[in-house]
């Protein structure tokens, strides 16, 4: 495998993750490793980080979408891929930063910026540090 094809790897797993994140919680069998740690620095955050596997990570993205329908996860930025394929599987890290976005009752679109790196085990998330600019934050890209 090139170097550029480990490079669509890292971002297709990126891709993944985001979608799980739209809602796909499907994904969550697919791509988590079968326990994995979460790290995240958000505020209201804490629930994520008592997930250990792919289905309670699954529950508590689909309990959490229920009161988020309209929030949205897009790529943003250059990914930064630094994976080796070790025994024909992908492991190392691959990060980018992500916009949050969802529009208000009011017709106000609210955007924050945010950047969540994954850990590749055996071709699986193992762990995910995760951070963003929160309530009162701001946007990385206009």
């Amino acid at each position: 495998m090139s170097d550029n094809d480990v490079r669509k790897l890292g971002v297709r797993i990126y891709d993944q993750w985001t979608a799980m994140w739209n809602g796909d919680v499907h994904l969550a069998e697919e791509i988590m490793a079968p326990e994995f740690t979460l790290r995240y620095a958000q505020a209201g955050t804490e629930a994520f980080d008592d997930a250990r596997t792919p289905a309670q990570l699954a529950d508590i993205i689909a309990a959490w979408r229920q009161s988020r329908r309209e929030l949205r996860f897009a790529a943003e930025g250059v990914a930064v891929v630094d994976l080796a394929l070790v025994g024909g599987v992908p492991a190392g890290l691959v990060a980018r930063p992500y916009l949050a976005s969802y529009t208000t009752e009011e017709g106000q679109t609210v955007a924050r910026s945010g950047t969540d790196t994954l850990r590749v085990s055996n071709g699986f998330i193992s762990e995910v540090w995760s951070v963003s600019s929160g309530v009162g934050g701001r946007i990385f890209y206009r």
